[in-house]
């Protein structure tokens, strides 16, 4: 699979969605590259948008989840640009299957560690819990005499 990048006017990109592939729009130049070049694959569960510390199931999670739009997505991720968005997008189209089975993991390891959380809190947020229990009691209390 490939990604044909080009430069449309002079500092203008344009890009194009078609048939699943991206294509920037320059007569002068063209760069072809891979479409995995936008990751780095650090660990079969860790795939991150190459010069961020962002994983693919972040913005996948916004796309397939939340039903957002890559524009969408790029505001509420704004160092990511509409280029990495939407080629975080077409490799899941692509890999469809394995990127599926990569946020149901992801999904699980959350899942399972909300869980350990709630089971082992930290001694914060025992603090915490303790301070929230009497204010609700002083709450209580303020409204029983105010009756």
């Amino acid at each position: 699979m490939r990604v044909v990048q080009c430069r449309a006017a002079e500092g203008d990109l344009r890009l194009v969605l078609v048939r699943h592939c991206f294509l920037w729009y320059n007569f002068s130049e063209v760069k072809a590259m891979q479409l995995e070049d936008y990751f780095d694959f650090q660990a079969p569960n860790d795939i991150r948008i190459k010069g961020h510390r962002i994983g693919i199931e972040s913005v996948l999670y916004q796309y397939i989840h939340r039903a957002q739009t890559p524009e969408e997505i790029a505001v509420r991720f704004p160092s990511l640009t509409l280029e990495e968005i939407y080629a975080t997008i077409l490799y899941y189209l692509h890999n469809k299957e394995q990127v599926e089975k990569y946020i149901v993991d992801w999904l699980e390891f959350g899942r399972r560690a909300r869980e350990e959380q709630e089971r082992n809190p930290s001694p914060a947020i025992l603090r915490l819990r303790k301070i929230k229990a009497e204010l609700k009691a002083a709450e209580r209390k303020a409204e029983y005499k105010t009756e």
